[in-house]
């Protein structure tokens, strides 16, 4: 039996890249589902937005310059759809808090379930326009998907989920992630980082399936 290829996959729910490389993402899992296995991980990008923005963004606009920018990088993919309320007037400022409730529904549920509510989370904020950095509407959105808020809150007032997010973070850097998204591929050797095409993704991954890389090091 072939073995499963580890692609180690890192995220900020917020990052409009992270949005638009989801149908990538379904891309690869449907195509080669039973050769790979996604493991999802946090990064911290947007975790303290109101410093990125006035850091990075003051002398382009703000908010607003930086809501222009999403804008203009989403209008080539169709797919990817942002409500215009997004950054002009929904502000999250954090992802971590979205973070840690993923968390908590995967100690909660499993791993599939968290990766479901991510995309929940991340389509209530760039197609609902709602703002996913307040604890209130995550929960609204974790009871409208007939979740156990109660079961789930366990997890993050006993601090498995924080400790679980912050082993993401950790983990992270460790592995030198720049941003979001990220693909760590073949143990760590490999990682593609931000708006890679498909095609790009694709072959990278298909070359490893082909010619996997021996663990011994020849150096």
């Amino acid at each position: 039996m072939d073995k499963t290829l580890i692609i180690d996959y890192y995220t900020d729910i917020l990052c409009v890249w992270a949005w638009i490389a989801q149908k990538r993402v379904d891309e690869l899992n449907k195509k080669l589902g039973h050769k790979i296995e996604l493991k999802c991980y946090y990064v911290d990008v947007f975790g303290d937005v109101p410093t990125k923005i006035n850091t990075q963004w003051q002398s382009k606009g703000g908010f607003i310059g930086f809501a222009e920018h999403i804008q203009q990088s989403a209008s080539a993919f169709e797919y990817a759809y942002i409500n215009p309320k997004v950054w002009t007037q929904v502000r999250p400022t954090t992802s971590a808090n979205a973070h840690l409730m993923l968390k908590a529904v995967e100690i909660t549920y499993d791993k599939k379930k968290s990766i479901d509510m991510a995309l929940t989370f991340r389509t209530a904020f760039f197609v609902d326009g709602l703002d996913i950095g307040n604890l209130e509407v995550l929960c609204d959105l974790v009871n409208a998907n007939g979740l156990d808020l109660n079961t789930i809150n366990t997890s993050i007032g006993d601090g498995s989920a924080m400790a679980s997010l912050m082993g993401d973070y950790q983990k992270s850097k460790s592995q030198g992630i720049n941003g979001s998204p990220s693909y760590v591929l073949d143990g760590g050797r490999q990682t593609l980082y931000g708006n890679i095409g498909f095609g790009v993704i694709l072959a990278n991954i298909e070359e490893l399936l082909k010619h996997p890389t021996d663990e011994a090091s020849w150096c």
